[in-house]
């Protein structure tokens, strides 16, 4: 209560927070807008709670994808341009890897590539997402179907995709938490109240009932609450597990003990955070776009069933088998490793442990240093990988089951719960540091009268 009060005291955070809910609400109406011209079915719906790719594209576009909105394409072309300038600048693409090395200069410059390959991609997945919705049947246009047809909807769900993209930035600038983050963390949690209603209604329901009938609902809806809060426990346990080796600098002898303490290297136990997650769904959905793209009869065909990790393929008439979840999981892990050794490079922290005078004790510097970070990094990322594969196939498994009948909205886990938990710890985060620094300046506005 006492931090609550602070918060309410402290006049930047309140504008913060004032102006972080206005922004969200600008998203919010224009992702309630239908593109001019476009008529989403009663299918689209239920197509984005199969838990399939579509529903992580509508995940990342706060929720817009459900009206076919003029927000529709979200952050997605802008989340994909990052990644893929990410990996370029890893020795792949010199100049981008040069750009890194220039400090703020090339930070400009590499967020201006961004944008324009933003500007490319968005393009490309927008064309994608229509035909493949078209196709589908879950969308309808209801204009001429020409060239100019397209270019017009092309053109203003990615003048929509830009805009969210700048309202974003907006809510880095002035408001709390990293804007993109935020955008979709608020079209995570505006389903949360939904979801919860649906399950008291399926297990509890509002017309009357038996006695047992609404003891036993009762008594599964409050297994469903208890899950989903062991679940949200485990997810803030995972974000916030990390591996602290110790680092010791040469010439520092002197420190006292508080200093030797907090002198560590932190692994996260999940340093990919979701990346890994919408490379995979990424993946998983590229045949369903080429088959969308060729015909409605091609993108209904049996057998890209096999990518489709919310089904099963079947091998026979008496048995299937979930194909496109083990395929789903192991593209996960995979990519866990991958981002991960990309974004903790031991052979870069080797070398700038050598070139600051630092040290992991009982270590030798260089190559032993090295191969020591990269066994840690590699064991770290292993039980990292694992959690991240676990709750990413939690709803995917329990869709499966059946144990929650045709609404599949209701399955608990997946990749917008590790979303919600990371904006929230990094908000509060910013929080505590913005609370730190007003009652650092008290204490020396304090010291100065004196």
């Amino acid at each position: 209560m006492r931090k609550i009060a602070s918060i309410f005291k402290n006049k930047e955070i309140v504008n913060r927070i004032f102006f972080t809910l206005m922004i969200l609400l600008v998203v919010r109406i224009g992702a309630a807008i239908t593109v001019p011209g476009v008529s989403p079915s009663s299918e689209l719906t239920n197509a984005l709670n199969g838990g399939n790719a579509l529903s992580l594209m509508d995940l990342l576009g706060g929720g817009a994808l459900q009206n076919f909105s003029i927000f529709a394409l979200g952050v997605s072309p802008y989340i994909t341009a990052q990644i893929i300038i990410q990996l370029l600048q890893k020795d792949v693409l010199p100049a981008l890897t040069e750009l890194s090395k220039q400090g703020q200069y090339g930070r400009k410059k590499t967020e201006m590539a961004t944008r324009y390959l933003t500007l490319m991609l968005g393009a490309v997945q927008a064309y994608g997402i229509i035909k493949t919705m078209e196709n589908s049947q879950y969308i309808t246009i209801n204009m001429d179907l020409n060239f100019w047809t397209y270019v017009y909807i092309i053109t203003i769900i990615l003048a929509g995709s830009m805009l969210v993209m700048w309202l974003g930035d907006q809510i880095t600038e002035k408001g709390l938490g990293n804007g993109i983050s935020v955008i979709i963390f608020a079209g995570i949690v505006r389903s949360l109240p939904i979801q919860i209603t649906g399950a008291f209604n399926m297990w509890v329901g509002t017309n009357y009932k038996e006695m047992p009938e609404l003891v036993k609902g009762s008594f599964q809806f409050a297994l469903y609450i208890l899950a989903f809060i062991l679940i949200l426990a485990f997810v803030v346990f995972i974000e916030l597990a990390k591996r602290k080796i110790p680092v010791q600098h040469s010439g520092k002898s002197g420190q006292n003990q508080s200093m030797a303490k907090a002198s560590f290297l932190p692994i996260k136990l999940n340093s990919a955070g979701v990346i890994p997650v919408i490379f995979a769904s990424s993946i998983m959905m590229v045949p369903s776009v080429i088959a969308g793209f060729i015909s409605a009869d091609a993108a209904q065909a049996t057998w890209l069933k096999i990518f489709s990790y919310s089904e099963m393929f079947p091998m026979s008439e008496n048995f299937s088998f979930p194909w496109g979840l083990i395929i789903y999981l192991t593209l996960i892990v995979l990519f866990t490793f991958f981002y991960s050794s990309l974004q903790i490079a031991p052979e870069t922290l080797a070398d700038n442990f050598r070139k600051n005078g630092s040290y992991i004790p009982g270590i030798r510097p260089g190559n032993e240093t090295e191969r020591y970070v990269r066994k840690v990094v590699n064991r770290v990322t292993c039980i990292g990988a694992i959690a991240l594969a676990f709750i990413a196939a939690l709803p995917v498994v329990l869709t499966l089951s059946g144990i929650f009948g045709n609404n599949h909205s209701l399955a608990l886990g997946g990749t917008g719960l590790i979303i919600a938990v990371g904006v929230s710890l990094e908000i509060m985060n910013q929080i505590d540091g913005l609370l730190a620094g007003k009652t650092f300046d008290e204490v020396q506005a304090t010291a100065g009268r004196e």
